[in-house]
């Protein structure tokens, strides 16, 4: 089990407008290939949609009386929220529900009312849309202490964050970073109620922002709790049943200290715990942190490249990796391999080659730690047969030099006369 740690993050845009867009599947000249699939469920008790192979799948709960009064082929029409008459086709029933298609575009509020021959029925409930800030080079984004997507002019990107009071510690020309590193930006103007941040990383075409997104502050000292009470509050859960537990954010010797005192206090049963380095100062206080945490009878240390990577660095990530490595090998400490691991397989999308070149130094650690996704079982095959074929070629830092298949085809030199 894993403790949250003091994570800054963002907080208090408020949600978007509860619409959801319904769309077929087309090519590039707008001809529908595949309409889209929607289910429709009672609103009473919805039931999930059965499994369907269809590109676009959308739910829909109505009244149950309503949906028993519809039989195959019948049209239920509608007007979406532009106003443009739409039109659905019941395909089949069962008591689950309705599967029905729409070969055009619509977009439905709370408010859209469906008519059929058994009658009309108002849609209930949507949920509402995440709302964002698009975010280019050159905006300025108002860190705010309090919740807010807006100034009160209604002219600047704000928003606010879940710790407003590690604000206070934050100094001019310090770096910001968002979303693990897909925002960035530097303190432009320091406020009593918020940060004036000048974006200087993002995509041109701008990056989302969006609520509970990560926060790093690298170029600051924050005065940031070991456990913070949601944690103390965890670990009484924790010591009952858990095997392991995670310590995120350890940046200093007493922050494991105080993880084994509450765990002694806890339970009498010896509970091993993973080191999380995922910070800068983490990083450099390492070597004592492993002296510290070597007198528990078992812990490992996890490289959580994600929020390292933006603490140190994305070009010095490599360099950091490789020494904690190093460090954990001479302390003979396991360690975790982790974040963005195959990811774009177990998104559900092909593996580029830098994540298969990086998923193949994995096999320097003792173990590797896969993100979930729907294609998460072909990436944990995928990482088998990787590690399977570089273990013959190296044992952890060390190259093994074995003898190799391409070698053995090289032609046999002609033998030449004396």
């Amino acid at each position: 089990m894993d403790l949250a740690g003091a994570k800054l993050r963002t907080a208090g845009l408020p949600p978007g407008p509860s619409i959801l867009r319904i769309n077929p599947f087309r090519d590039d000249s707008g001809r529908v290939l595949m309409p889209a699939s929607v289910w429709l469920t009672p609103q009473e008790q919805p039931q999930p949609a059965p499994a369907n192979s269809a590109s676009t799948l959308v739910s829909l709960a109505l009244p149950a009386a309503w949906l028993r009064g519809l039989q195959a082929n019948n049209p239920v029409r509608f007007r979406d929220r532009r106003g443009r008459k739409r039109k659905l086709r019941v395909l089949s029933i069962s008591e689950q529900g309705c599967w029905a298609e729409l070969r055009k575009t619509a977009y439905l509020a709370p408010d859209t009312l469906f008519w059929s021959p058994a009658g009309e029925a108002m849609l209930q409930r949507i949920p509402r849309l995440e709302a964002f800030l698009l975010l280019r080079p050159g905006d300025v984004l108002q860190l705010n202490r309090y919740p807010g997507a807006l100034d009160s002019t209604g002219t600047q990107a704000a928003i606010g964050c879940t710790m407003p009071e590690l604000l206070d510690h934050v100094k001019l020309g310090e770096r910001v970073w968002f979303d693990d590193g897909k925002i960035g930006g530097v303190v432009e103007q320091v406020e009593p109620d918020a940060l004036l941040v000048r974006i200087t990383q993002a995509r041109a075409k701008g990056e989302k922002l969006r609520n509970d997104k990560g926060i790093n502050l690298p170029d600051s000292l924050l005065p940031l709790p070991a456990l913070t009470p949601k944690d103390q509050e965890d670990l009484a859960f924790i010591a009952q049943h858990a095997d392991m537990v995670g310590l995120s954010f350890a940046s200093r010797p007493q922050d494991v200290e105080l993880l084994q005192q509450r765990l002694a206090q806890l339970t009498e049963r010896p509970i091993p715990f993973i080191i999380k380095v995922e910070t800068q100062r983490g990083f450099e206080q390492l070597p004592a942190i492993l002296l510290t945490a070597m007198r528990a009878p078992g812990f490992g240390v996890m490289i959580a490249r994600g929020d390292l990577a933006v603490e140190c660095g994305f070009e010095r990530l490599a360099e950091v990796q490789e020494e904690i490595l190093w460090l954990c090998e001479a302390a003979h400490v396991p360690v975790i391999w982790a974040t963005q691991v195959l990811e774009s397989l177990a998104s559900g999308g092909l593996p580029s080659r830098a994540e298969i070149t990086d998923a193949a130094m994995g096999n320097r650690a003792e173990c590797v730690m896969l993100n979930k996704g729907p294609r998460v079982v072909q990436a944990v095959e995928t990482l088998d047969g990787i590690f399977r074929r570089m273990q013959g070629h190296q044992h952890k830092k060390s190259a093994m030099l074995r003898s190799l298949h391409v070698a053995q085809m090289l032609p046999e030199p002609e033998s030449t006369p004396l």
